[in-house]
């Protein structure tokens, strides 16, 4: 389905230019419907396809307001703004009185994109979004162009990782509200940062639901690890699927949102004709027609099936870019970590090289995990494609601890994958407080006020590491103390190795952004050699101005590596074996053919330019 308005926000309370309240519900098995004010009453007008609506000088920017729904009082399934929580009322908010600044601002070209993921409650001292703000001139010293941040859509009390939300179109109130983003998205482009919302179409947050006493929101068709799955395909589907892509033409045009990071995408069930994530892309690439911004759309999906990122004229969904879990799987087990559950279907060194050449480790090969015949084929498809990382929100928080690498890894070997991130084809991922070596954990917090759910959460917890962690109790998720223990130590920048990481993590964007190898995506610019005995890999990347040659040594002795026949003279460009960076010995700044004597837990790399 087409929707025919995609420049003004349709659902819901929106204020037009003349100051009206303009009201739109779905309800359609509604007999009566009413909006609630102060001591007003005001009665909506049933309209076809089960829609409601009003329009009304008696509702103020500000004001509070619930629908009725044949005398059930609700808060608006879109409301913008839920001052005193889910299950309060929600607040008017006129999305078109902010007075940007960014006119002359442009998206950042993708493949340019540095990604920083954070989370607003625990990224600052005080969780907000004048918080973020805040630290903004430090993102730009250490080379970001983009923020990721973690959904801010309404959930339940004031900690949460985000992915409970229940509003989809409100932003969380102690976070600042929708005003609070506004300046920050309108700062961060002052500042020549892209910004990215992670977004939940997959679910809706078990507490402060109330979207089925409107509608058939939800289908029994199919079932979800969160609970009841979206209706994206059975009766009523039409009218859902306008409302999360309205949603996401919010974020884009109203909130000025550079790209949306959209959460497990497998998730989503939909046998319609045209699947709701393609109708999705179209409607963002109208959108680009209307108001000639780019805007970029994620998908985060472990289905390594290159259809999502295809584009529409090919048979697929038309997103520009995923999350590579795979990556970073095969290289935690490169550097030495852990092979339980999910990580079981990782060999190291050798699923490294792999996932360098071909994005996916699995692309049509037997996965013993799953017991099946696994992925597909990546050829023609871009580097610029696949997000990468050493670290994320889901592989720190989905650890019992909530351990950062900083925990579980020496420091050579932070080192060492934070390299390996950088000299990919991809584009990079950091997670907030990597770059210094936070100690910090970073772990699963909620604060329900159902007593059910809190115990029911607690239980799942624990049962969610039974592939991991045999010993021990998880942190109380719904324990204040578990959301203070996540946030970032800003006091650490300038001590110590702390401060030496930071300056090595600077340096390191700085190379791949100077360094028109590095800058270069083109994933057939690229070859690998593997020793998995040495456990040492050898990697050269080029374009027609440049070629580099990475040399990585991921076990814990110095190897032997053999620097490929009749290439020349290199000279070096990066060490992270240097003094400077805490390391035992630097590598000779000139080589040419023969062997090299690499550092344990190493990367170096060289460079020469064509004659």
């Amino acid at each position: 389905m087409a929707i025919q308005n995609i420049i003004n926000r349709t659902l819901g309370v929106n204020f037009n230019k003349q100051g009206f309240a303009e009201g739109r519900v779905w309800a359609p098995g509604a007999k009566e419907l009413l909006l609630s004010t102060g001591n007003l009453e005001l009665e909506l007008d049933k309209q076809e396809h089960g829609y409601w609506t009003l329009s009304t000088e008696q509702l103020k920017p500000g004001d509070t307001y619930w629908f009725k729904v044949d005398g059930k009082q609700l808060p608006d399934p879109a409301s913008l703004f839920q001052p005193e929580g889910v299950h309060g009322p929600s607040g008017a908010f006129d999305l078109i009185a902010f007075e940007w600044t960014d006119d002359e601002w442009r998206n950042t070209a993708l493949g340019n994109y540095i990604i920083y993921e954070l989370h607003t409650g625990t990224f600052t001292t005080d969780g907000t979004f004048k918080g973020i703000e805040e630290k903004l001139d430090y993102l730009v010293s250490l080379g970001i162009t983009a923020i990721e941040i973690m959904p801010v859509s309404q959930f339940p009390g004031e900690r949460n990782w985000g992915y409970d939300g229940v509003f989809p179109f409100a932003t969380q109130n102690s976070y600042g509200g929708p005003a609070g983003l506004q300046a920050l998205v309108n700062t961060c482009h002052s500042k020549g940062l892209a910004v990215i919302l992670d977004v939940v179409y997959n679910h809706i947050g078990p507490e402060g639901d109330y979207f089925a006493q409107f509608g058939q929101y939800f289908t029994g068709k199919y079932d979800t690890p969160w609970g009841a799955a979206l209706n994206f395909d059975d009766a009523g589907c039409d009218e859902v699927r306008r409302y999360f892509i309205e949603n996401v033409l919010m974020w884009l045009r109203d909130f000025h949102i550079d790209a949306l990071r959209m959460d497990a995408v497998h998730a989503i069930r939909d046998f319609s004709p045209v699947h709701i994530l393609q109708e999705i892309t179209q409607h963002a690439a109208l959108l680009t027609q209307q108001t000639g911004k780019a805007y970029y759309l994620i998908a985060e999906c472990d289905l390594n099936d290159a259809r999502y990122i295809k584009p529409v004229q090919q048979g697929g969904f038309g997103f520009d870019a995923q999350w590579i879990d795979e990556f970073h799987h095969a290289l935690r087990v490169a550097a030495g970590g852990e092979r339980k559950g999910y990580y079981s279907d990782f060999n190291g060194i050798a699923d490294l090289a792999n996932a360098y050449q071909n994005g996916y480790v699995y692309h049509g090969q037997y996965s013993g995990q799953r017991q099946k015949t696994f992925g597909t084929k990546t050829d023609g498809i871009n580097g610029q494609q696949f997000v990468v990382f050493s670290q994320n929100h889901d592989q720190i928080g989905n650890r019992m601890l909530g351990e950062r690498s900083s925990q579980l890894f020496s420091f050579d070997m932070q080192k060492l994958m934070a390299g390996a991130v950088m000299i990919s084809p991809f584009l990079p991922m950091l997670f907030m407080g990597e770059e210094w070596s936070e100690p910090n954990p970073f772990q699963f917090f909620v604060s329900h006020t159902d007593k059910e759910l809190i115990e029911a959460v607690r239980k799942g917890r624990k049962a969610e590491f039974a592939d991991f962690h045999t010993v021990g109790e998880a942190p109380d998720p719904q324990d204040v103390n578990t959301f203070n223990n996540s946030k970032l130590n800003w006091a650490l920048l300038d001590k110590g190795q702390h401060n030496v990481m930071l300056r090595y993590y600077k340096a390191l964007i700085k190379l791949r952004k100077k360094q028109p190898a590095f800058k270069n995506t083109d994933r057939e610019s690229i070859t690998i050699a593997v020793d998995e005995t040495a456990k040492t890999l050898t990697i050269k990347r080029w374009t027609d101005e440049q070629q580099v040659l990475c040399l990585l040594n991921f076990s814990a002795q110095e190897q032997q590596v053999i620097i490929p026949q009749g290439t020349g003279q290199w000279q070096k460009l990066f060490d992270s074996a240097e003094p400077k960076w805490n390391g035992p010995l630097a590598t000779a700044e000139i080589v040419s053919t023969g062997q090299i004597a690499l550092s344990p837990q190493s990367i170096v790399i060289y460079t020469q330019h064509p004659a």
